[in-house]
């Protein structure tokens, strides 16, 4: 089974996976206007892909309690290790996510960055990526750079990503987002996928 996607593109279950990337309850609660408008998009394309076969990864940004994986010359993670995140949090439940679908621990906001996820994929026979996050300017950019330059086909899909920064996610999937991935709506996606 095969999906036919714009320009030609194929997308085959079979070395397709879906990428959920730190909807993790520490993230979601920062952002209660939109999250269940977004965990409802996104627990939509998850049921999609896995009735389409599409195996489900997520992945979730993670420390330990003293935060020993933080350096002291990383901006980022001494802004999370000051607001006491990450360290005991969960992957949002209403995402439904199967006891069989792995959850990538990353200290850093790229999820292949000091991970075995290449390597899970490269072993299932991954090529083709459909990836989601929060936020665009954290884990899509830092995972999508990663992801194009490692030679995966990559496809976005916008209604499951958000930033606070409304401009700049605007931008990112107008700009760097769109010269490395297929931007699809959710409407899309969900059409590719059924």
């Amino acid at each position: 089974m095969s999906s036919r996607v714009e320009s030609g593109h194929t997308l085959v279950p079979a070395k397709t996976a879906l990428l959920v990337m730190h909807y993790q309850t520490d993230i979601t609660t920062l952002f209660p206007s939109v999250a269940p408008t977004l965990l409802a998009n996104t627990r939509q394309l998850c049921d999609a892909a896995r009735r389409a076969g599409i195996p489900v990864y997520f992945a979730k940004i993670h420390f330990s309690p003293d935060y020993p994986e933080v350096s002291p010359l990383n901006k980022n993670g001494q802004g999370i290790k000051q607001m006491g995140l990450f360290t005991d949090d969960e992957i949002s439940h209403e995402l439904g996510r199967q006891i069989s679908e792995p959850v990538i621990i990353a200290h850093r906001a790229s999820v292949f960055f000091g991970t075995d996820l290449e390597l899970r994929l490269s072993a299932q026979g991954v090529d083709t990526l459909i990836m989601v996050g929060i936020a665009s300017t954290g884990v899509m950019l830092s995972s999508i750079a990663y992801a194009s330059d490692a030679d995966f086909q990559l496809y976005t899909v916008k209604d499951c990503c958000y930033d606070p920064d409304p401009v700049v996610h605007e931008h990112l999937f107008a700009t760097a987002f769109a010269s490395r991935t297929h931007v699809l709506s959710l409407d899309h996606a969900l059409s590719l996928l059924a």
